[in-house]
C-alpha cells in the first residue's frame, strides 16, 4: 500500500485493490500535482465541507460514480446531487469493502460553497481512522489541539498520522508537536501548510522537532510505503 501526500490536506491511498482520495482539494490549488480529470477513486473520503477540502469531490463522483464518505450533513447533499455517499458521523465506524472508516473530533467548522453559490453546511467537522491492509492511517482534518488526541492514541495503533500544522485556521506546528505526542503515530506527516500566504509554515522544521515517532515533510506527490 502507498499513501501519497498532494498538497494541502489532499491524501491518496492506493491498496491492491483500491484508490482512495482524502479531501481532494486539486482544482485551485496551486501545491497540488494531481490532476483531477485523471483521477478514478474507488472512493472518496471528506473531512469536513470547506472548499479547500471538498474540492473536486463533485466532479470526480460524478465521472467516476465513486462512493463518496462523509459527515452526515455534507453527506446528505452529496446525495441531493445524485452522487453516491455514505453518510457518517463522529464516533461512528463502518467497513467497506476498501477498508473500515471511523470518524473522530476535530475542531473546526464546515461550510462550503457550491457551483451555484449556495453556502452548504457541511455538518460537524471530523477526523478520520482508515483501517485498511492491517494498517491504521489518521488524517486529522482540519482541527485545533484538544485533549481527547490523547483517546486516539491511546485506543489506536497508528501507523501514520497527518497533522495540520499551518495556524490561523488550524493548530501550529506548536501545537502540532504536541498532538504528535499524544496520539504516538509511528510516523507524522504535516498537511495543511503553504497553500497560502496566511498559513506558510516550515515544513521540514515540524517534521525535524517530532519527538514521538518519525516526523515526515512530504513534497506534493511523495508517498510512504505501508
Amino acid at each position: 500500500m502507498k499513501v501519497s501526500f498532494h498538497g494541502q490536506s489532499v491524501v491518496k491511498i492506493v491498496t491492491e485493490n483500491h484508490t482512495i482520495l482524502i479531501d481532494p482539494f486539486i482544482t485551485g490549488n496551486d501545491t497540488c500535482d494531481l490532476h483531477g480529470e485523471e483521477e478514478n477513486p474507488d472512493a472518496i473520503l471528506l473531512t469536513h465541507g470547506h472548499n479547500d477540502h471538498v474540492g473536486d469531490t463533485i466532479s470526480i463522483a460524478k465521472r467516476t460514480n465513486c462512493l463518496i464518505v462523509a459527515p452526515n450533513e455534507l453527506a446528505v447533499y452529496m446525495e441531493s446531487r445524485g452522487l453516491n455517499a455514505h453518510p457518517m458521523h463522529i464516533g461512528g465506524a463502518h467497513t467497506f469493502d476498501f477498508g473500515k472508516v471511523k470518524f473522530t473530533p476535530a475542531f473546526h467548522g464546515s461550510m462550503f460553497e457550491d457551483e451555484e453559490g449556495n453556502k452548504i453546511y457541511g455538518g460537524m467537522p471530523g477526523g478520520i481512522l482508515l483501517s485498511v491492509e492491517n494498517k491504521t492511517i489518521y488524517h486529522a482534518g482540519d482541527t485545533a489541539l484538544f485533549s481527547d488526541l490523547k483517546l486516539i492514541g491511546e485506543m489506536n495503533q497508528i501507523d501514520l498520522a497527518f497533522l495540520p500544522i499551518g495556524d490561523n485556521f488550524t493548530m501550529g506546528p506548536e501545537d502540532a508537536l504536541i498532538a504528535a505526542d499524544w496520539i504516538k503515530a509511528k510516523r507524522i506527516v504535516p498537511m495543511h501548510y503553504n497553500t497560502f500566504p496566511l498559513i506558510e509554515q516550515d515544513g521540514e522544521a515540524f517534521a525535524n522537532k517530532v519527538k514521538t515517532g518519525q516526523g515526515i515533510a512530504l513534497k506534493p506527490g511523495e508517498g510512504i510505503e505501508l
